[in-house]
Formats: structure tokens, sequence, C-alpha cells
């Protein structure tokens, strides 16, 4: 193989340059930053303790997996010249981010810190027995595991300026007391810090294992599928060399940023001893001497993850600026819009004052003005729309009382027999067109009525939207204010309907109008006698019905033989109701529009502000309650002011680093 099969570029820019030239003598392990990388890496550290991913905003990480006893802790041990936990079940049991820095000074400094403690190691042979303490506290004496990491940092001579995030190795099989689920705690863990795209994801394989069956490599390949975030680091290759070197060439599961094949220290070796052993295997052994020296070594692998840091650092700085800038700005939003943590009670009445205000301007808006700008995505709140439904639905049923096609003439004569009486002949009393109106009247009575109950029914729901959108941040304000409320419109309903049963009554008892049409209507309906009388004349009809304009084809065959006259007088009286019930629809309908806009407007203007006023100030003791802030309220502000505080530090340091670059660069 050469050195150019694997891929070596991340998004496209070269991430290892240094270590093309095949007769380039590896450096030691210390793998410095230049002035500008070194202290974007130190900010993105700073912003990973301050735990700024809990605001949704990921850094770019070295995630270290692999399955259990793959060789991953001795792979970090390597790297970082230090002795972590061992054992043969998992060692790992929190993630444990290694942050480890060249320290010029040949005394080193060894730092742990978890759940806000920050404690100092004095000698490196402490480092495995602290880590295995806080790992108790943290996890338990068990060996179940926990997403609560620990952060190793680690100041020495000669290590690599790198971060990584070393994961709990993969096991399907619990031991122990280990809960039974623990295959699927450890995989979800993995997911969670491998899924974003800014995670570098780091695989420790053990070379005996079959790469395309490994679990470790399955899980990466799910977030990774085509590879250019996954690095594989091959263990233990002096015990299984026989097919290594085809299996890291041939890269049957898609290592795109290719393999780095090493010897941990074994027993008791030095890691000066360690590193002499490996170079001294990798140049001499038969098989594994034949692998390209770009691939092979811990000093190559440590100059590939300090490239391959530099580059993703460097291509997620403004992302990561952009990302803390967007998520204070809504931080800082949210906060805004909390209500004012109210401590007097004029503060408390000029409060209450404003949300009677806003209350009332925007149901004068939406109810009275018939504007929506608030609510323009939500159908149900253009009021004047789905009013106008209501009215026009209303307009529909009562029509529908208009029939003529059914038994014509036969209720009217009904009448005509019922009001017979001692008097001159053709003569038509006015009762009798009381008596039909009145029965017509009865037969739609109930639609005014429902009409009502309807429009009211979707006005509660109106106002009660409105009241929790003007005064829902104040839940100790709401009840009495929904109260009030409920009490006006309750109030103002009552009188609709009486208003409505009284035009109805109206209706019923009396027969009068003004409207012209009246007359035009009667007049064009009786128009049509003349054809009705003859098609009853003939006897040589089969079929005997007359066509009359807005009303349709009316069959009249069951009225040959009722006397002409009786006919005549019930086709008279039928068409004068025609006329007049017309008028009568259109004015219920006027005036139910009518009546409805105008206890609207009693309601916004007056009623339900005097009701709020009287319920708050005088019975409800609002004002004082308005004192008391709600506790999720409370805990939101806290919440809020916290993610602003850390926020705008994380934005300091960002800013403190790209001044510096800016400042180094001119």
């Amino acid at each position: 193989m050469t050195k150019n099969e694997h891929t070596n570029t991340y998004n496209g820019e070269e991430i290892y340059p240094s270590i093309d030239d095949d007769n380039q003598d590896f450096p030691p392990l210390v793998v410095s930053y230049n002035d500008k990388i070194r202290p974007i890496l130190d900010a993105v550290d700073k912003l990973r303790r301050l735990n700024v991913t809990q605001e949704g905003i990921p850094l770019p990480t070295i995630v270290v997996v692999g399955d259990q006893s793959s060789g991953k802790s001795s792979v970090l041990e390597s790297l970082a010249g230090i002795s972590l936990p061992r054992g043969q079940d998992i060692c790992t049991r929190v993630p444990l981010i290694m942050r480890l820095q060249h320290h010029t000074d040949p005394v080193p400094e060894f730092l742990l810190e978890y759940q806000k403690k920050s404690i100092k190691i004095d000698e490196e042979s402490q480092i495995s027995d602290a880590i295995n303490k806080a790992t108790v506290e943290i996890a338990g004496n068990s060996k179940g595991i926990s997403n609560v990491p620990l952060t190793l940092v680690v100041k020495k001579e000669g290590v690599p300026d790198l971060t990584m995030i070393d994961l709990p190795g993969i096991t399907r099989v619990p031991i122990g007391d280990q809960p039974e689920n623990i295959y699927e705690q450890i995989s979800g863990m993995i997911m969670e810090y491998i899924k974003p795209e800014e995670s570098i994801i780091l695989n420790v394989l053990s070379a005996s294992v079959d790469f395309t069956t490994c679990e470790s490599i399955c899980m990466s390949r799910r977030v990774d599928s085509t590879g250019q975030r996954t690095l594989a680091v091959v263990t233990k290759c002096d015990r299984s060399p026989d097919g290594l070197l085809e299996k890291v060439t041939t890269n049957d599961v898609n290592i795109g940023l290719g393999y780095i094949c090493v010897r941990n220290r074994i027993n008791e070796e030095t890691y000066e001893e360690a590193r002499n052993q490996e170079a001294t295997l990798f140049e001499t052994h038969p098989l594994l001497s034949k692998i390209d020296k770009s691939m092979v070594g811990i000093p190559v692998l440590a100059h590939r993850l300090v490239q391959i840091q530099s580059v993703i650092i460097s291509k997620c700085l403004p992302e990561i600026i952009k990302n803390i800038n967007d998520r204070l700005n809504a931080s800082v939003l949210d906060l805004n819009k909390l209500p004012r943590n109210l401590t007097s009670v004029p503060d408390a009445m000029v409060t209450f004052i404003q949300i009677v205000g806003s209350l009332k301007e925007t149901l004068q808006k939406i109810l009275i003005q018939g504007e929506f700008d608030e609510y323009e995505n939500d159908n149900e709140m253009h009021c004047d729309a789905r009013l106008a439904e209501m009215v026009d639905k209303l307009s529909k049923d009562l029509q529908s009382s208009v029939n003529f096609s059914e038994n014509f003439l036969v209720e009217e004569m009904q009448v005509l027999e019922e009001a017979n009486g001692i008097r001159l002949p053709n003569f038509l009393p006015r009762s009798v067109f009381l008596c039909l109106l009145k029965r017509k009247v009865n037969a739609i009575s109930d639609l005014p009525v429902g009409f009502v109950n309807k429009v009211w029914d979707y006005l509660e729901i109106v106002y009660a939207r409105v009241l929790i959108d003007r005064c829902g941040n104040y839940p100790q304000l709401l009840p009495s204010i929904k109260k009030a409320t409920q009490y006006a419109m309750a109030k103002l309903k009552a009188m609709f309907v009486e208003r409505v049963v009284e035009m109805i009554e109206m209706e019923k008892m009396t027969d009068y109008t003004c409207d012209p049409d009246f007359i035009t209507s009667y007049n064009k309906l009786m128009s049509y006698h003349a054809q009705f009388s003859m098609n009853l004349s003939q006897s040589y009809m089969t079929s005997y019905s007359i066509n009359v304009e807005g009303y349709g084809s009316i069959d009249i065959g069951h009225l040959r033989e009722v006397p002409e006259n009786t006919r005549n007088q019930a086709f008279d009286l039928k068409m004068r109701m025609a006329a007049y019930w017309k008028i009568v629809l259109k004015r219920m309908v006027d005036c139910l529009a009518l009546e409805l806009r105008y206890f609207m407007q009693k309601m916004v203007d007056k009623e339900m502000e005097m009701e709020i006023v009287n319920e708050v100030m005088v019975h409800g003791g609002g004002i004082e309650k308005m004192l008391d802030e709600p506790p999720y309220i409370a805990k939101k502000r806290e919440r809020l002011q916290s993610s602003i505080s850390l926020l705008k530090e994380s934005k300091e340091i960002i800013e403190q680093v790209m001044d510096g670059i800016a400042v180094t660069s001119y």
C-alpha cells in the first residue's frame, strides 16, 4: 500500500501533511499547537468545562470508543504517559475527558474535576486511585455506568496537546451486579457523543477481531457512513500480525481517516521503553514491517490526532460563535418575556392596569375591528370571519323553512276552515294570517336561540385564549380575571337571549313591514294564480303542477276536488305569507347580527373591565397575590439567568481568543 491510498482530508482539508515523507524521523509525542491554535483549544476546553453543551451548542471533540478490552485505556495511557484504571471488567464507567497539554516545566501537574469539584493530584501513581474513587462517587460501588463526566487535566512535558473523551467499553453480557440493559446504556451513551457532526470518532480495534463485525465499527458507521470523521487505532498488533496488513489496506469498513497500528506498553515497561519496543517491532517484524510507516506508532497517532483536532476546531469555531450568539439572544428574549418580579403593591397595580388594558385592546382588535395580525396562523382566532360564517349558517337554516313543494296549500286551507264563521263570504280575516304566522315563527324559534348559544360558546373560547395570552404569566391573577370575565359574559348572554326571545314574540304578535319589497314580491307571486287556476280546470291533464320562480315545480293535483273559492283564498294567503316571511327572516338575521355586535362592543368597552376590577380589587385580593411569583416562573427565571450568564461567559472566552489572534496576526 502507498501512503496516498487513505484519505488525508477532513471535509476537504489536509489534516496530516507533515507525515507524508516516508523517510521522515517521527517526532516525539509532544506536538504543540502554534500560537493561534493553542489559545483556541484552551477556549474550547473552557467551554467544555462550563458545560456549554447543555445549551445545545456542540463542541468539536475526539471521542474514543471501542469494545471492552480492546485496549482503549492503554492507548490513552501511551498518549498521556500515565497509568489509568485497569481490570478485566468495565474500567471506564463514566465519560473521562482527558485534557493533555505539553508542559515545559519538568514537574507535571494533574487535576481531576467532576461535579463542581477540583482535586489536585500530587503524584502520577495516585491518578488511577483518584479516578476510581471519583467514579464510585458518581456511579456507585457496582459495575453500573453513569453519564456524568470526569475531567482529567494532564500538564506534562512531552505529551501532545489533545482533548479526548474516553467512553465505557462496549459489552453485551452483564456481569456481576451490572444492570440487564448494560449494553443499551453504553450504546446510548456512545451514540450521544459520536452523533454530532463535530465529533471525530477514534475507534480502537484489537488486531485479533474481524473489523467488519466489530460492534464499535457498527456504531460509528450508523452516524458516519462515509467514514470521513472516523480514525481507527489497531492495538495488540504483536499478538495477531497475520493478515493485519490486508485488513488495514483493503479498508472493508470504510475508515475515512485511515488506520494507525500501535503497540501499547506491556507489564512494567516504562513509556520510553514501550516506544522503543514499538519502533523495533514495526521495523523488524516480517509482517508488520510491511505496513507503511505513516500508519504505525503512538507518535504518528499523536501527531495525526493533533492535526485533526486543529482542523475541526478551526472549522467549527465560526459555527460555535454563531450558536452562542443565537442561544444568548434567544435566552435574553425568553427572559424579557417573563413577567416582572413584582415587589410592591404600586408595582402590582401598574402591572394589573397594563394587563387589563392589553386584554381590552386585543379583544377590541380581533372582535370589533376585525384584525388578527397576532393570530395570523390561527384561523379560529379570525373572529370576524368565524362570526360571519355563523350568521350565514343561520340565514341558510332559516331559509330552509320556506317550502312550497310539499302539501301545497293544505296548511292554509286548514287554518281557513278553523277560522270559518258567520260573516260575509270571501272575506279573509286578519286572525287567519296571524295564526299562520305564529305557527311559522314557532317552527323556527329555536334557531335564533341556538345561534346565540353557538356564538357565545365560540366567544368564550376566544376570551379564554386571549386571557391566557395576556395574563398567563400571572397565574395567581388568572382565576380572578377568568371568573370576572365569565360572569360578565354570562350576564350579557342572558340579556342577548332575552332580546332574541322578545324579537320572536314580537314577530308572532303582529304583522308589519314598511319594506316595499313586500308588495312587489306578493304581486309577482300572485301572477301565477291564473296558471294555477287554468291547470286545475283542465280535465285531460295527467300531471298537475305549476312552476314558480324561486320555488321550483309545485304539485297541485291534490287540489282538483277543493272548491275554487277555498283554494283561491288559500293561494292568496300562501302568497301573502311567502312575501311577508321573506322579510321576517331577513329582519331576524339583521337583528341578530346587530344585537351580536352591540353586546360584543358592550362587553369589550365596559362590562368586562368593570367586572375584572370589581373581582380583583374588591373580592379576590388579586393585587396582593401578584406579589407572590409562581414557583415554576421563578424556576424558569433562574434557569434563563443561569443560561445567559453561562453563554455570556462563553462568548467572552471566544472573543478574548479571537482578539488575541487578531493582535498576534497584526
